[in-house]
């Protein structure tokens, strides 16, 4: 998964957590110039691996790479994060204005002329709606959920959003500012834009102008005092958590406007999704001499790299691999880009009361079979030669933090495979074990193959949880229908909000149910501070936690490769979640 999020800028399932690896080829390089090209036509296709799934990517089933993707293209926001992973605010939009440090308290403005594209004005109520999904603020659950309430389930942590007050509205209903009651780490990174309000408000049953009642009327949640659920609060909620998942264009078109320089014009299921030209948009980041925006969906590296070759599509990042990179060199009118990505690929363990990964001791035998220095080899080796293993679940390579936590948090104790210890922590027992993965990804079914075949050498029996590009990542979510699970993280490569929505017990994206109260405690730190040294410190401690839990195992950091066809110009190398389309209003046909 993936993102660039109108939201906080939250990890996608595709990626990784904090700062850049430096593996594959150093910075960005490029072959083959472009001599001949082709007539412009105002339409860039782009192949694009998984399907869209769902119109709402604040949720954690939304928050997928191809959700992301479409959003990116679709919705306008506060800011962006360009391909240094800086801060980028767009003015075309609104503005976001710092007020006070102490208390923090900061003002988020739409621009009048900022629209939806059925032509509503965005407003403080959608900005409140934004907070509202985000915040938690409603939200009077116990940590076991056997008393209260929790109203959306947004992505991320709401550990730190939560400590804002009820925004207040300003400037005829264009600007809410908000306050936090202590420091926030990540402010800079929040953006109280969601779904439209006046659309949610009517699907939920109400008027479509009533979203800020709703709202003001709801009572701020307390754990310590639980009420009675909000019926209200509760269907505006509901539809948020799953109104927009979707297999096929709705026949609501209201489920899927745009705020952004493209709208969703048509969806052929299985085989692509249109974009055209939101002739509703203002703002400054519309690409000049592009109409249309075809998204291709091509699961297979092999299939994408022939339908550049053929002129389908013009625009493609496939899964790395020494054989991708050849065939693509050999092309002729082709541009290749390659560097270093934000992504790495990990196993996670499923912690569900009676499963098999409940008994801590079947959680380390099976972690001591998994054959990282053989995947590795075979995976990333070929394009790498000079790879290492990733051993840490929170840092990369080459940042502040990586050396200090893999020298102290038990990862040496997996750099090789150890059968005997693992048969010695079985005493006999053969648990059955359900390892998910995507079936059409190579690297994943190649990892798994390999760990079945290793964990059979210690008495596990593996069953094949392979799933299609289409089903993998609402898996993900079915915790009771997987074991284990062979996936990739992609970071935005800022901020620290990216531990807690994967390690917090309360974070809906740590699909495992990792549960430890401890660090717990120091997420909840890390987010209110500020100080970078001592934010490797707390999540040095938390790294300590995962590794001593069972968590899973980081395997390998993803080697990014990105190709371009002679048609259209502008394509710039980026290692974060967004890709090739981190700059699209830059793009133009080729002349």
């Amino acid at each position: 998964m993936f993102i660039s999020t109108p939201h906080v800028k939250r990890l996608a399932v595709a990626g990784a957590i904090a700062g850049v690896a430096s593996l594959f080829l150093a910075g960005c390089t490029t072959t083959d110039d472009l001599e001949t090209p082709a007539e412009s036509g105002g339409t860039v296709r782009i192949a694009e691996v998984n399907e869209l799934s769902s119109f709402n990517t604040g949720t954690a089933d939304g928050n997928v790479d191809i959700n992301n993707q479409l959003d990116y293209f679709t919705q306008g926001d506060f800011f962006h994060l360009d391909d240094t992973a800086s801060l980028v605010y767009d003015e075309g939009f609104g503005t976001v204005e710092l007020l006070s440090e102490d208390p923090l308290s900061v003002k988020y403005t739409v621009n009048d002329d900022v629209v939806w594209s059925d032509g509503e004005s965005i407003d403080a109520d959608d900005m409140l709606l934004g907070w509202a999904a985000q915040s938690g603020y409603f939200d009077d659950a116990d940590a076991e959920a056997t008393v209260g309430t929790t109203y959306f389930s947004p992505a991320g942590s709401t550990t730190g959003l939560d400590q804002m007050a009820f925004p207040e509205v300003g400037d005829d209903g264009k600007s809410i500012t908000v306050t936090y009651s202590g420091p926030y780490a990540d402010w800079t990174l929040f953006s109280p834009m969601s779904v439209p309000a006046h659309v949610l408000a009517e699907q939920a049953g109400f008027e479509p102008d009533g979203m800020i009642a709703i709202l003001e009327a709801a009572t701020e949640g307390n754990v310590d005092a639980p009420v009675e659920t909000n019926a209200d609060l509760r269907a505006v909620a509901d539809f948020w958590n799953n109104g927009y998942a979707t297999s096929s264009l709705p026949s609501d078109s209201s489920l899927y406007l745009s705020s952004g320089p493209f709208v969703v014009s048509s969806w052929d299921p299985a085989q692509s999704v249109t974009l055209s030209v939101n002739d509703t948009y203002t703002g400054d980041l519309a690409p000049v001499g592009i109409d249309q925006i075809v998204v291709r969906f091509i699961a297979d590296a092999n299939a994408q790299v022939q339908a550049l070759q053929n002129g389908e599509v013009d625009i493609i990042n496939p899964q790395a691999s020494a054989d991708t990179l050849s065939s693509l060199e050999a092309l002729t009118g082709v541009k290749v880009l390659t560097g270093d990505t934000g992504s790495y690929d990990h196993v996670d363990l499923n912690f569900a009361a009676g499963g098999v990964f409940a008994d801590a001791n079947v959680r380390e035998a099976f972690l001591k079979t998994i054959p990282r220095e053989q995947i590795l080899d075979a995976i990333i080796r070929p394009l790498d030669p000079e790879a290492e293993l990733l051993n840490s679940q929170i840092f990369f390579p080459g940042v502040n933090g990586y050396d200090e936590a893999t020298s102290t948090n038990g990862s040496d104790a997996y750099d090789t495979v150890d059968i005997s210890g693992a048969t010695a922590l079985l005493a006999g027992a053969t648990p059955t074990v359900r390892l998910a993965y995507s079936n059409a990804n190579t690297n994943r079914v190649d990892a798994f193959l390999a760990i079945q075949a290793s964990a059979a050498e210690a008495g596990f029996i593996v069953v094949d949880g392979g799933l299609p590009a289409d089903q993998w990542g609402d898996a993900l979510a079915l915790p009771e229908t997987w074991d284990a699970f062979i996936f990739g993280w992609s970071t935005v490569g800022a901020g620290v909000l990216g531990v807690p929505q994967l390690f917090d017990s309360a974070s809906d994206s740590n699909f495992g149910g990792f549960s430890d109260p401890a660090a717990d405690a120091l997420m909840d730190q890390l987010l209110a501070t500020t100080d970078a040294e001592t934010q490797v410190e707390l999540q040095v401690g938390v790294e300590k936690a995962l590794w001593a839990g069972g968590f899973g195992l980081p395997m390998y950091i993803l080697p990014g490769v990105i190709a371009f066809g002679p048609n259209v110009d502008g394509i710039e190398y980026s290692p974060w979640q967004t890709g090739p389309i981190w700059n699209f209003w830059d793009w133009t046909m080729a002349a």
